[in-house]
């Protein structure tokens, strides 16, 4: 295939039309084809298929590991997102895994200092499945970012946190973090799953990011898919701390993956992620499939369009709710203050907006019920990031059984509401936000 990967020389729109991919070689074909397979053929010299499998020459094996549309789907995003290289998964939970336990020493000790605002099952995965598989999370305020580094020691493998915090929307301090863990040779891994072009983290010091390609990326709500990028700010060095980035790695026959990656041209241009590719997704089989990596292309290429209109709704519903009498409060990032302010101006591209999630607290959790129960436009489901606009109520859904003291210390009370901001036209979303509340 004929490609255009990595040409800093053009925008990040043009780039989410035409980067990683030109046309098809023997057709000419411009949309990139679903390559439907999982295997492919082995022929030629066997000991040119046996530096493939050994990871000496570049060449496709198996889907579960890499197939083609899934890495122009990799390296047209790596270009969007600024990184050296990307890497596609079956979801953005696993991109979550793959990301951090990829860079787990390999012996019991190793721990994650993690922003204490955070989606529910990134918290479960961090406080419970990381805790059983040797991995401990230590939580800090993300408002106080010394408390990061108050939690880290030598075992400290990474600093992780969402760029905006779902649903509660903190603001992470990114850039003061990422000063701080390069000051102590920790690497800053970012959730921006709710803020793709919103947010660049990589400009802002964050070595790793990952997204659920399901929410906005897609923004039809049809596919799941997860995606990380390695932005190369942050070299693992550190042999103590980062023993299987430096040292022969008994996972893939004792490969150097440094050395590995000078071989290789299509197959990875970061060693982190191709560590990551080459073990835990292989040994996971965590792979996303070569239909949804198409679809997930079809997402990109209007993505740009679709942010500004999120965006752009979010502002006039937020100013609308910021205005209503049984309104309590509003969370909106467009409208903080003080030191929030402050944060959010150094995370968004004010030319996109400030996202399409908003917070806000009605008097009791029977009135968060009563809104939901008189809607009729917007979605009540879980979900984030569709062109429809979404709703639902955290104490009735995604936090039903979290005790009361600790979700509410996530900032997640009975009259919580968080909304998705969807593309429609927003005096339709307004009505029916209108209709929920005059029913309260």
């Amino acid at each position: 295939m004929s490609r255009v990967i990595h040409d800093n020389n053009i925008s990040v729109e043009t780039a989410l039309l035409h980067a990683g991919y030109r046309h098809d070689p023997i057709t000419k074909a411009v949309a990139v084809p679903i390559y439907q397979t999982t295997a492919y053929e082995l022929d030629g010299d066997l000991s040119r298929i046996a530096d493939i499998y050994n990871v000496k020459n570049d060449g496709f094996t198996y889907t579960r590991i890499i197939n083609p549309t899934t890495r122009i789907l990799e390296q047209r995003y790596a270009v969007i997102d600024g990184a050296v290289d990307a890497l596609a998964v079956a979801s953005g939970q696993a991109a979550t895994f793959i990301a951090l336990v990829n860079l787990c020493s390999g012996r019991p000790g190793d721990n994650i200092v993690v922003s204490k605002y955070l989606y529910g099952n990134s918290w479960n995965l961090l406080f419970n499945t990381f805790k059983r598989l040797g991995v401990e999370a230590r939580s800090a305020d993300p408002r106080e970012p010394s408390s990061f580094e108050q939690q880290a020691d030598n075992r400290t493998i990474a600093f992780f946190g969402e760029i905006f915090s779902n649903p509660c929307l903190i603001p992470l301090p990114l850039r003061e973090l990422s000063d701080i863990g390069r000051r102590l040779g920790i690497p800053i891994v970012v959730d921006n799953t709710t803020t793709p072009l919103v947010c660049h983290p990589a400009k802002l010091g964050a070595s790793i990011t990952t997204y659920s390609a399901t929410k906005y990326i897609c923004g039809h709500g049809t596919t799941l898919g997860g995606l990380m990028t390695d932005n190369g700010t942050f070299d693992f060095d550190d042999s103590v701390r980062f023993p299987l980035f430096n040292g022969p790695d008994e996972a893939h026959g004792g490969i150097l993956w440094r050395e590995a990656v000078k071989q290789l041209d299509d197959l990875s241009r970061s060693p982190c992620l191709l560590k990551a590719r080459m073990t835990w997704l292989r040994d996971t089989g965590a792979a996303i499939s070569p239909f949804s990596s198409f679809q997930l292309i079809q997402g990109l290429e209007t993505l740009h369009l679709r942010m500004q209109r999120h965006c752009e709704n979010a502002v006039i519903v937020a100013d609308f709710l910021q205005r209503h009498p049984k309104v309590r409060s509003v969370s909106y990032p467009g409208l903080f203050t003080g030191q929030d302010r402050e944060i959010t101006d150094e995370l968004v591209d004010v030319h996109v907006g400030y996202g399409a999630m908003i917070m806000f607290e009605l008097d009791s959790e029977a009135a968060g019920r009563t809104f939901i129960q008189n809607i009729k436009l917007m979605y009540h489901v879980s979900n984030v990031g569709d062109v429809r606009t979404l709703v639902t109520h955290p104490v009735s859904t995604t936090h039903t059984s979290v005790p009361k003291t600790q979700r509410e210390a996530a900032g997640i009370f009975d009259g919580s509401i968080r909304l998705c901001i969807g593309i429609e036209n927003v005096n339709d979303v307004i009505e029916d936000i209108k209709r929920g509340l005059d029913a309260v």
